[in-house]
């Protein structure tokens, strides 16, 4: 079983592609090498392959922070969890189940969410959808400044807000409210019962 991860940029158009570009290249190279594990196609799609499917959700997560730290740009991404029937040095190239339903759920969910998955259980797609859809409200709506410290926070699992405060230059107050109304707590709650649900139906 692996997770493939199809997004594309919102509002690229509008934006200098250098800025955006490299902040996303410079977000999927966390993940891994490029052509293997992802790869930018189309101008301002892509396509990323984390192997550990529970780790799916974490992913989109930290894109999303990524990117929404630029004024004005979002993306959208369609989660597919599934086998992988061919595997090819470049991702484009590979396919199987998980390849099809990250683009069933990219061609089909997205058409009212920015953030949707695709699995092979019809009762995990009803519930975490319905989640996703809810945290969507918060998620599509961080600012510049709430998008910079979710992405510390989930990049540093073990900071403080202390120490985000210091890499920020702002006080810890100011660190808690931007967490608060990035909405951290319970989207992390979310992303952990993701995994435990995603864990379940692996082992089974």
């Amino acid at each position: 079983m692996t997770s493939i991860l199809t997004g594309d940029i919102i509002n690229s158009r509008k934006k200098d592609d250098d800025l955006w570009l490299s902040t996303l290249k410079n977000a999927l190279s966390s993940f891994g090498k490029s052509p293997k594990y992802w790869q930018i196609y189309r101008g301002d799609s892509f396509q990323l392959e984390i192997e550990n499917p529970e780790e799916a959700f974490f992913g989109a997560l930290k894109l999303k922070s990524y990117l929404k730290r630029i004024e004005g740009i979002d993306v959208r991404i369609g989660i597919g969890i599934g086998e992988k029937k061919y595997e090819d040095a470049n991702i484009t190239a590979s396919n199987g189940e998980a390849f099809v339903n990250s683009g069933f759920a990219f061609d089909n969910y997205l058409k009212k969410q920015n953030l949707a998955i695709k699995t092979p259980w019809q009762d995990i797609d009803e519930e975490i959808n319905i989640a996703l859809d809810l945290a969507s409200l918060t998620i599509d709506s961080w600012t510049q400044n709430s998008a910079e410290v979710f992405n510390l926070s989930i990049e540093n699992r073990e900071a403080t807000q202390k120490e985000i405060a210091k890499t920020l230059g702002i006080t810890q107050g100011r660190v808690s409210e931007r967490q608060k109304r990035a909405g951290f707590d319970p989207i992390m709650n979310l992303e952990s019962r993701f995994r435990k649900l995603i864990n379940q139906k692996i082992t089974e």
